[in-house]
């Protein structure tokens, strides 16, 4: 304990020296107390002479070195942290379901970053041409001259429309075509509906949107063979106003779908239909043009075969129940309502009636020869065959009336064609509505060896809207195309339409009888722009 004692007193001794330099010194230890003294005195005995033998005098240089680096340290640190916050305040804002991003590389389309909501723009121009090479037409009389079909240039079809998501499950779409009509204010709503889905396949909507009926009519004209629909599928579907109001379902799976509908005309300037509505022509129901004409339709389409997307077998049928309405005055006369069928050729620039029916319900109510036409039963089979750039699709249509007057009256109409993709292509399908699709070229034209994808097609169409008392006459055409798709947002078309037969003999317009047995040849354009 002496011992440990006096080493720490001669430390703290040499600790304090330490402060104050190097030097030399003498140590004194008090004999009786042991402390320790630097000067002689009674009872001290000298230990020794002492010097200090460590160097400090770097000490503060190395202390202001590390000093320094600290500083760097922290002020590096100090700018990570920065950094590192800003990348946190970047992905939160990213993450903000009020903000959005946009998409352009297939049309314009917007969502917010939690997907809760989406909107796309859409839109197609279409401008057509028809010249009338051949225009041999039977010479009548008087007022009721059908002179000849007229050549010239329109704006097919101009659209513009809105679609998207709400909460993910929640759908809509509106859109405007400002051709529809002829003008007519307001005549322009095709797609008007909201709709929710309740699983991917399955999904139920409710107001403007077509009838689920027939492969050439599901499919956007933006993406049909020819330039206009065959007379089959116009005259019994597209003429009538397929986009009518009601409440639809689908349920759609990889290789096959079934969709149906309840669904009416529209009350308003949007029905353009040969009903009670549209003759009014107004937005509102006057006149006295009683209840509109309703509907139930069906339709389900698979692919038997599918050995991939571009080699597989396209099999549907559909099916219609639809109710007329006949609307007659107090004193008996007919007013209004009723429907008729009637049909150009294969154009639509000169959309004069070359085959027509009249309106299937005429007379005073229960006179002698008068008709009603109660209700319609339309019937339809389809097929389509694709095989790499080679696909051939073919429809049958079939329309029965009933009602006073009628004995199992049926009209009916089919065509097929094949078509085939010089470039190498294959017809796009979308199976979720069992039609065709979207083309996209293998390579887009350009200035430096592309052209872009180009197609031929060749078909056969008839229609004949005589059978019983009903006399609307029967036509045949025989067709050739040439489509050539710079990219997959723009088409260029150009089709041969030739009438093998016209007879109008026996019906009742005069305007469509002057075309019976005539010889008729027509060159039809189209330059199509869409998103």
């Amino acid at each position: 304990m002496k011992i440990s004692k006096l080493t720490l007193a001669i430390a703290t001794v040499l600790g304090a020296g330490a402060t104050s330099g190097a030097f030399a010194m003498d140590l004194y230890v008090d004999t009786k107390t042991k402390q320790i003294y630097a000067e002689p005195g009674p009872h001290r005995q000298l230990m020794g002479s002492f010097e200090q033998v460590q160097s400090t005098p770097a000490k503060p240089a190395a202390k202001q070195a590390d000093t320094a680096e600290i500083k760097a340290i922290r002020e590096d640190l100090v700018l990570k942290d920065n950094a590192i916050k800003a990348l946190q305040e970047h992905a939160e804002a990213e993450a903000d379901p009020k903000l959005a991003h946009v998409k352009l590389d297939d049309g314009i389309h917007f969502a917010t970053k939690d997907g809760n909501f989406t909107a796309g723009i859409n839109g197609r121009l279409q401008v057509d041409s028809q010249v009338n090479v051949n225009n041999k037409v039977t010479t009548l009389t008087g007022a009721n001259l059908p002179d000849q079909l007229d050549d010239g240039v329109a704006l097919r079809r101009g659209r513009l429309g809105i679609e998207g998501t709400f909460f993910k499950s929640s759908i809509y779409k509106f859109e405007y075509d400002f051709t529809r009509g002829n003008g007519t204010t307001g005549a322009g709503v095709t797609d008007a509906y909201i709709g929710y889905n309740f699983s991917k396949p399955f999904q139920v909507k409710v107001g403007a949107f077509k009838e689920p009926f027939s492969l050439e009519e599901a499919t956007s004209n933006r993406y049909i063979t020819f330039i206009e629909r065959n007379m089959a599928t116009n005259a019994f579907v597209d003429d009538l106003n397929t986009y009518k109001m009601g409440i639809g379902a689908s349920y759609s799976e990889d290789q096959w779908q079934a969709a149906a509908s309840l669904q009416t005309e529209p009350v308003g300037a949007n029905g353009a239909s040969n009903s009670s509505t549209n003759s009014n022509g107004g937005s509102n129901r006057n006149g006295g043009s009683g209840d509109t004409n309703w509907e139930v339709n069906a339709r389900v389409t698979g692919m038997p075969w599918m050995e991939s997307k571009t080699k597989f077998l396209h099999v549907g049928t559909s099916g219609s129940y639809i109710n007329v309405n006949n609307q007659y005055q107090s004193g008996g006369a007919f007013n209004n309502g009723g429907i008729s069928f009637a049909r150009g050729l294969d154009n639509n620039v000169d959309r004069t009636n070359i085959l027509n029916t009249g309106n299937l319900t005429s007379g005073a109510r229960g006179a002698a020869g008068s008709r009603v036409a109660n209700h319609l039963t339309r019937f339809g089979a389809e097929s389509a065959l694709v095989y790499g750039p080679f696909s051939a699709q073919g429809e049958y249509i079939q329309t029965d009336i009933s009602g006073t007057g009628y004995n199992g009256e049926s009209l009916s109409g089919y065509y097929g064609y094949m078509t085939y993709f010089l470039t190498g292509e294959s017809r796009a399908y979308k199976s979720k509505t069992g039609a065709w699709d979207r083309l996209k070229p293998n390579r887009n034209f350009d200035m430096k060896g592309g052209w872009g994808a180009w197609e031929l097609a060749a078909g056969y169409d008839s229609i004949n809207l005589n059978d019983g008392v009903i006399r609307g006459g029967r036509a045949s055409t025989a067709k050739l195309g040439i489509n050539w798709y710079p990219n997959s947002h723009v088409r260029v078309m150009a089709d041969y339409v030739h009438a093998l037969d016209i007879n109008t003999g026996g019906v009742a317009d005069i305007r469509s009888a002057g075309f019976n047995n005539a010889d008729l040849d027509v060159i039809e354009t189209r330059v199509q722009l869409d998103w």
